[in-house]
């Protein structure tokens, strides 16, 4: 969930597993790009030629938003900062569902589903968090570590706090202010595809209270607003709709949401 001060685009790479050991909170760490690992030996073998990686050279960026260290610091994540078109707040803690699941952790966990398939096809990482226990970054920051890594797409993972009658999911693409002009039109095509993509390989449905048929155009978020690179924001269901809620703490439904995403980042660069 946006909350007041929505999501930005990516921070700090991650390291192989869902939160590095002794990290320190996230407005203080350093992003590095996660690049694949080598090649195995039989594919390093000269009499088997290595199967082609369809994202090799490619850097993608992804931005689980929030942070599970939020709600210990609200003094940070409450200062003001400039989103491009207006003042908004550092960051939020997010929402939850009404059993506790944090949005925080949700998009965490999507991230990593999505952070090892991208890696399975050949593709550089940057993430603007590396566990769920930091704080922030701020919004700014997390558009700034995405714009300097020049990821060729940028995907925000949230979940929304929305009516508890409503369902669904809905991608949040940005209006054209400045910074993002020069993107507007690939993000409108990478928000078509994540659309298709949800629908193809998950079971939610698209959004009843928010956008139009699963879209919906944002000014008030420093990372669309911000950007300078293709980038949407989805926000994968309703966590205070029960039905929604069964399905965003499963497992198998964010390595679907994650396998949505992989599809829409092939298909957005495939032209």
């Amino acid at each position: 969930m946006l909350a007041a001060a929505a999501a930005g685009v990516l921070v700090s790479a991650c390291a192989a597993g869902a939160g590095l050991p002794g990290a320190a909170a996230e407005h203080h760490s350093h992003p590095v790009p996660v690049r694949p690992g080598p090649a195995s030996p039989a594919a390093a073998s000269p009499t088997a030629a290595p199967a082609a990686r369809p994202l090799t050279g490619k850097i993608i960026g992804i931005d689980p938003g929030h942070n599970g260290g939020n709600f210990a610091d609200p003094s940070y994540i409450g200062r003001l900062i400039w989103n491009g078109r207006e003042w908004e707040t550092c960051n939020t803690t997010g929402t939850e569902t009404n059993g506790g699941y944090t949005e925080a952790r949700f998009n965490f966990d999507v991230a990593m589903f999505l952070r090892r398939d991208l890696l399975r096809d050949g593709a550089q990482v940057v993430m603007t968090r590396s566990s769920n226990s930091g704080v922030g970054p701020c919004v700014n920051r997390r558009a700034q570590i995405i714009n300097r890594s020049h990821a060729a797409v940028a995907i925000d993972i949230h979940a929304d706090g929305g009516p508890a009658s409503g369902r669904g999911f809905t991608v949040l693409e940005p209006v054209a202010d400045g910074p993002n002009d020069k993107v507007i039109s690939a993000s409108l095509r990478l928000g078509r595809d994540v659309r298709l993509a949800f629908l193809r390989y998950t079971s939610m449905p698209v959004s009843t209270y928010d956008g139009v048929d699963g879209l919906t155009r944002r000014d008030n978020l420093a990372g669309l607003n911000l950007t300078r690179v293709p980038e949407v924001l989805i926000e994968c269901g309703n966590m205070r709709n029960s039905t929604d809620a069964a399905l965003l703490t499963s497992a198998r439904f964010q390595k679907q949401v994650a396998a949505a995403l992989l599809a829409a980042t092939l298909r957005f660069l495939a032209g």
